[in-house]
Order: structure tokens, then sequence, then C-alpha cells
């Protein structure tokens, strides 16, 4: 709890002179009750009753548990930057140093509209750090400018070590800067979107001529055998910034009915690798979807997810991120669903998991 308390204690206490219960007391509730797989702010106040015996052994309760109003009113106003400030601090307790892929992509939560505007729900852009597998930050894209929630999460990141990835929405000059500014190097998705440099990058790989390539075995897995082909060709006097290398990989499918498809994937990079590692670094992007928003989406129940008013949103899905680095750090082997479940189940498993950070 003390490491808990040291990420939280400066984050202001959005509540009045005569608020009974600690701040850190709530949050640490707020967070245990999401690792258990429990969603709302009522959930938060089942929770304290049920586990009052066990919470009183952790954190201090002068006058009981908060009501679930209680909770309510702490996340809808609970100032969402100062959060995600203390989000950081806490992620660096599982992180130590960050290198390999960091891979940046968009969700909605499409539960969490006002109502009458069921099209605009809000919109988040989350980073994935992929060597720990751990989320590290999440900002509001603002009216859905997710371009612009990005730039706003870059700012706020230390990138030494690491390359970004990025979907051909983010392929920009704006983009390329904030992240070469935060330390990092970048793999970024070329597209028809930026058709000047996508014109630029294949008359380059044309005449480049024979250039290294590898082709990786076949893969078989969701009813089709994949192989993959790479090449990276230099393409430094190509006026974006930071640009070194132009990347190619080109995926062929075989389905099981004998039908054979095959696409080309081009990719801007601000350090020059090998193509197998170019290979590898495009294929992690995707664990950003894989381990971090269908987890989100099936085991947080995220998607579904109603919460609205104020700040609420935001910081609520905050505390998904946390409960995720929790399960996600821990040893045990066993999987997300088994540990959400064994968390609700023994105190002794749910202490270990928070007593996990370091």
């Amino acid at each position: 709890m003390s490491r808990f308390a040291a990420c939280f204690e400066d984050l202001p206490d959005p509540r009045g002179r005569n608020a009974r219960h600690p701040l850190t007391s709530i949050l640490f509730i707020a967070v245990a009750v999401i690792v258990c797989g429990a969603e709302s702010c009522t959930d938060m106040a089942d929770f304290g009753v049920a586990k009052k015996k066990w919470l009183k052994t952790i954190v201090p309760l002068p006058y009981g548990i908060p009501s679930h109003d209680t909770f309510s009113t702490v996340f809808r106003h609970l100032d969402p930057d100062a959060f995600d400030a203390a989000f950081r601090r806490l992620t660096a307790s599982f992180a130590q140093g960050l290198e390999g892929v960091v891979a940046i992509d968009g969700k909605a939560v499409r539960g969490a509209y006002r109502r009458a505007a069921k099209a605009t729900p809000l919109h988040f852009v989350n980073v994935w750090a992929a060597g720990p597998g751990l989320v590290i930050g999440q900002k509001l894209a603002p009216g859905r400018n997710e371009v612009q929630g990005a730039l706003d999460a870059l700012a706020l990141l230390a990138l030494e070590g690491s390359i970004v990835t990025a979907d051909a929405l983010h392929c920009r000059p704006d983009t390329a800067r904030a992240i070469l500014a935060a330390g990092g190097d970048y793999a970024l998705a070329l597209k028809a979107n930026q058709p000047g440099l996508l014109a630029q990058a294949l008359a380059r790989i044309e005449d480049a001529g024979h250039v290294e390539s590898i082709q990786i075995a076949a893969e078989t897995a969701h009813d089709r055998t994949e192989t993959r082909r790479a090449s990276v060709v230099a393409a430094g006097d190509i006026n974006f910034p930071g640009l070194q290398a132009i990347g190619c990989v080109e995926t062929t499918s075989r389905h099981t009915n004998g039908h054979l498809t095959s696409h080309v994937r081009y990719f801007l990079l601000s350090t020059t690798m090998s193509p197998s590692a170019l290979i590898e670094v495009v294929r992690t992007h995707w664990q950003i979807e894989n381990k971090l928003h269908w987890v989100l989406d099936v085991h947080f129940h995220e998607d579904a997810a109603r919460n609205r008013k104020d700040n609420g949103p935001q910081n609520i899905a905050f505390l998904r991120k946390i409960a995720l680095n929790l399960l996600r750090s821990h040893p045990d082997k066993a999987s997300i669903r088994r540990k959400i479940k064994k968390a609700g189940w023994d105190d002794e498993f749910l202490t270990s998991l928070i007593a996990h950070m370091r």
C-alpha cells in the first residue's frame, strides 16, 4: 500500500474540506474491485461492504466504506490530467525502462456517449509497451481527433530505446517530430492518405532494384497459412522528419479453400533495420489490439460501460488500465480471465496482486 499511496498522494482531492473518506482509500478500493471484475461505482460500494474485513487490514477506513455516491463524485470530478500523471508514476513501478515496440492506437468507448449522441462516443488514444506488456499512456482524443490525442500522449512520455508504431492516420511530420523529441524511433504505416510520400517510397523501392529481403516461413492460424517477405531500402533524402529508410512487407495468405490473397504494406522508418526485424516490429504492433483493446472489451466490458458524466469515463478508463497492468505483471501464469476470478475468490491472491507493485 505504501507504493500505491506514494503514487497518488499528490493527487488533488476534488471534494471539499469536509470529506470523510481518505482519497487513497477510495482509489485503492476502486482498483481492487476492477481487478476482481466489477465495473460500476455501485460495485465499488458493494465490494467494500463484502470485503470490509480485508480492506481494514490495508487502508484506513475511519468512517467505514464509502457509498456509491462518494465513488461517483470522486471519479466524476477528479482531474484526469492529474490522474494521468499519477497513473504514469504507478506504471513506472512496473516497467523499469522501455525497450522495443511501443504501439499507439485509438479506441472508442462505445457506451460512453451522452443522450442523443450515440454516434459520437468518447475516443481514447492508448499507448502500449509490448516488451513488458503494459499500458503506459492514455489520452482523450479531443473532439474525436485521434491525431491530437496521440500528440498529447507522446508529449508526456520518455521513449529512449523504443520504436513507436502507429497506423497510417499518424504518418505525419508532426507525429514523427513528437516521437523523435521523446527520444524514440518510429515505424509508421504509409498508405494512400499520404499520396506524395507513397509515390516517393514506391519510386525509391523501384530504383533500388535488387535489395536484401527475407522470407519468413509459412505459419498457419485462423484457417489460413501466411508467408511474409520484407525488404528495407535507404531513403534519408526524402523530406520527412528523421526518415532513414522505407520498409516493405508483403503478406501472402492461402486459405483452406485454396484461395490465395496477397497485400503489400509500406512503412517509414527513422532507423535502418534488417528485413527480419521489420517483420517483427510490424507484427508486434498488433498486440495493442489483441492484448489491450480486446482484453478491455471482453474481460473489463469497456465497450459496454455507461460511465458518461463529467470526467468519469476518463478516470474509470484509467482504473481499468491500472487493473490490467497489475494482472499482467503478476508472475502467476494463469490467463487474465482466471486471474480476475481468482482475485475475486481469494483474498490472499488479491493481496499478492496489489503487493506486486515494486
